[in-house]
């Protein structure tokens, strides 16, 4: 990207046996929000290190802004950070753990006053600034994190699943917010998290992350909607999985002998009649009842969330089939249902051995 503001030029990094980075080459443009999505294990905290300055890769280059900071110490790089713990002073106030990152500038005091103004405004903590962390709530406590990530103006804003340790209803509302300072600071924000729904929701752009490797990157419909490998087919959405059999390929769609059933799906493997495969359906992109039923089963319970249920269908020998599609009263349990998707919405791998 030629406005890239961050470039991962071949990083690699091991610990011992361990590829914690396997030759990841990235960016992240001006305007960006970019999101590492994985498992544990996966690497994406080790990237974030590596691009903070806490870790050294041993091999490949850093360039932020336009600069190679890959010897550059963390204070030199012209960056925030955000952890998942707050890391406050206890016995600090707010306005004191908000402006620690700027004692290792030399700004005057009418400065940092007004950087401190201009972030308390931005994060709404206005009126907050004399009290202490013990005094706060959990969302305000993380303000003032982001606060002090903020309060140096980086080019560069690196969070580290900063919403963890939020509960359910703060965190989907920390999410809006955080995506608000993003856009309105319009500087590339590198948000890690294992968490889908948070990378779906706030990124523009994501990687999926496997074993120090980037499994797909890309914009998150994209990766979402258009999964590049098994991995990311089953990592993103919780899809429904039906291992089978290649029975035959036409025009890009492999017809997969499950059971008695033959099911179709998009081929992204390079599938061969005979090959066993994985076939990946997101519960939303199944359809209940509809004129081409794949498969038969009973209805078993329903989760109702609102907009939306959860359908859980029993298949029969302990399968079960889970499709979200809006609430049908006249469903009933124990009632059958028919159960199909569209051959282009469901997505065939080969078994990985």
């Amino acid at each position: 990207m030629s406005d890239s503001v961050l470039q991962l030029q071949g990083v690699s990094k091991r610990f011992g046996k361990v590829v914690a980075a396997d030759e990841i080459t990235i960016s992240a443009s001006q305007t960006e929000f970019f999101a590492l999505l994985g498992p544990s294990g996966s690497g994406k905290t080790t990237m974030l290190r590596i691009i903070a300055g806490l870790e050294r890769p041993d091999s490949g280059r850093v360039i932020i802004a336009g600069q190679d900071v890959t010897d550059l110490p963390p204070y030199r790089r012209g960056i925030g950070m955000v952890f998942q713990d707050f890391l406050l002073f206890p016995h600090r106030t707010v306005a004191e753990n908000i402006l620690f990152p700027l004692k290792m500038q030399r700004l005057s005091a009418a400065d940092k006053t007004q950087n401190l103004e201009w972030v308390c405004n931005l994060v709404h903590l206005e009126g907050l600034e004399d009290r202490f962390p013990h005094q706060l709530s959990g969302g305000q406590k993380q303000r003032v994190a982001l606060a002090r990530g903020l309060v140096s103006k980086p080019s560069l804003l690196l969070l580290d699943e900063p919403l963890a340790n939020l509960d359910r209803e703060l965190r989907k509302e920390m999410e809006i917010e955080i995506r608000r300072f993003q856009i309105e600071l319009t500087i590339p924000f590198v948000y890690v998290t294992h968490n889908q729904e948070e990378a779906l929701t706030m990124s523009d752009r994501m990687a999926v992350m496997r074993d120090g490797r980037m499994e797909q990157v890309g914009e998150k419909f994209d990766l979402y909607h258009d999964p590049k490998s098994q991995f990311a087919a089953s990592f993103l959405g919780s899809p429904n999985v039906f291992k089978g059999k290649v029975v035959a390929i036409h025009d890009g769609i492999v017809d997969i002998s499950w059971y008695e059933t033959t099911l179709k799906a998009r081929d992204h493997g390079g599938l061969q009649v005979g090959d066993a495969c994985a076939c990946y359906v997101k519960s939303e992109k199944i359809e209940l009842n509809s004129g081409d039923v794949m498969l038969r089963g009973t209805l078993r319970d329903t989760i109702f969330k609102g907009q939306y249920a959860d359908f859980l269908i029993a298949l029969g020998e302990g399968r079960e089939v889970i499709a979200s599609a809006p609430p049908q009263p006249g469903l009933k349990p124990n009632q059958e249902v028919g159960v199909s998707w569209p051959a282009n919405h469901a997505d065939a791998f080969p078994v990985e051995a």
